[in-house]
């Protein structure tokens, strides 16, 4: 049977088959170790981070003694959910990070992981904003409103259109609607590291 260990964008941990292109944490444990299963915590510290899958031939037991393992369809999607790159096994991901959240923050010195988190934590805890599409960068996750009995969905902004979002990759490309506000689930500091240039991996369905 498959985990409960898999990321959506709005930082729901949901179960799927699919497991994705990057995996991360929550600053430690939140699961029982005997069932596998999630508690009702869903995180341990507010040390958020998105991690590559293989690095230095590391072997874990998924959701066993040690802190609790997510993945996630691609780094759009972790970031989206407020987790940011991995210092050990992303180093240059996450120095690129920070190098962009200084030029973001118009900072004399490049931010410390502490006073990333510290901020990505208080974004993460408030509700999506609705801002205009066209002040928006590439990678944005967005909730898209349901029509009728239609319900929300998950989609990602990306070379003038938008990607459904699902959990097993991204649907075929959408235009964009008329430019009014959308619900952005990508937290604001995160935006901002975006448009000074950071570059997420995408998933491979993303094109």
């Amino acid at each position: 049977m498959p985990l409960q260990n898999r990321v959506t964008p709005a930082g729901e941990i949901i179960v799927t088959r699919y497991r994705g292109t990057l995996m991360g944490n929550r600053g430690g444990r939140f699961h029982d170790p005997e069932t596998r299963t999630l508690t009702a915590r869903r995180f341990v510290s507010r040390r958020w981070i998105c991690c590559a899958l293989h690095f230095r031939n590391r072997r874990r037991t998924v959701m066993g003694e040690g802190y609790t393992e997510l993945f996630f369809l691609d780094e759009p999607t972790a970031l989206a959910a407020g987790h940011r790159p991995c210092f050990e096994c992303r180093r240059a991901a996450a120095q690129q990070f920070q190098s962009c959240w200084q030029h973001a923050k118009a900072s004399p010195e490049r931010p410390r992981a502490d006073e990333m988190d510290a901020i990505l934590h208080e974004e993460r805890l408030a509700a999506p904003a609705l801002i205009p599409l066209d002040d928006l960068p590439d990678g944005t996750a967005l909730l898209l409103p349901g029509a009728g009995s239609e319900p929300e969905r998950f989609a990602m902004l990306r070379a003038g259109t938008l990607l459904p979002w699902r959990a097993g990759g991204y649907g075929a490309a959408l235009p964009l609607p008329s430019n009014q506000p959308i619900a952005v689930l990508t937290p604001p500091s995160i935006l901002a590291v975006l448009r000074q240039g950071y570059r997420p991996l995408w998933h491979p369905s993303a094109g």
